[in-house]
């Protein structure tokens, strides 16, 4: 039996040798014009897509996102509000409160 190291060794060899092949793939001026069009390709077809969702007046997922952000942001104006109003209120009624007992002649105080 083998204690280990001849599997660890062979596994390095082996990563080597696929680093190797792909940095000379990567080196290859074919398979980088290859990929260089593919990816051009690819822009090209979002380009399309998102032209062809305007023209449908179909929403983006980026539009969606944006649209639920504002609805939040509104959402959170509107409770601000609520509460600004809720507080209103009560200061209201206090002076009401204070308006009638000063009115009766009686102590606002004591109510």
């Amino acid at each position: 039996m083998s204690d280990g190291t001849e599997g660890t060794g062979m596994r390095a060899r082996s990563e080597g040798a696929i680093g190797e092949l792909a940095q000379a793939l990567l080196e290859n001026p074919i398979l980088s014009q290859a990929l260089g069009g593919a990816l051009g390709v690819g822009e090209r077809a979002i380009q399309v897509q998102r032209g062809a969702m305007s023209a449908l007046d179909v929403p983006s997922a980026e539009s969606i996102d944006q649209l639920g952000r504002r609805i939040r942001a509104l959402g959170d104006r509107l409770e601000s509000i609520e509460d600004t109003l809720d507080a209103m209120r009560s200061d209201l009624s206090a002076v009401r409160a204070k308006l009638e007992a000063e009115a009766k002649g009686t102590d606002p105080a004591t109510i």
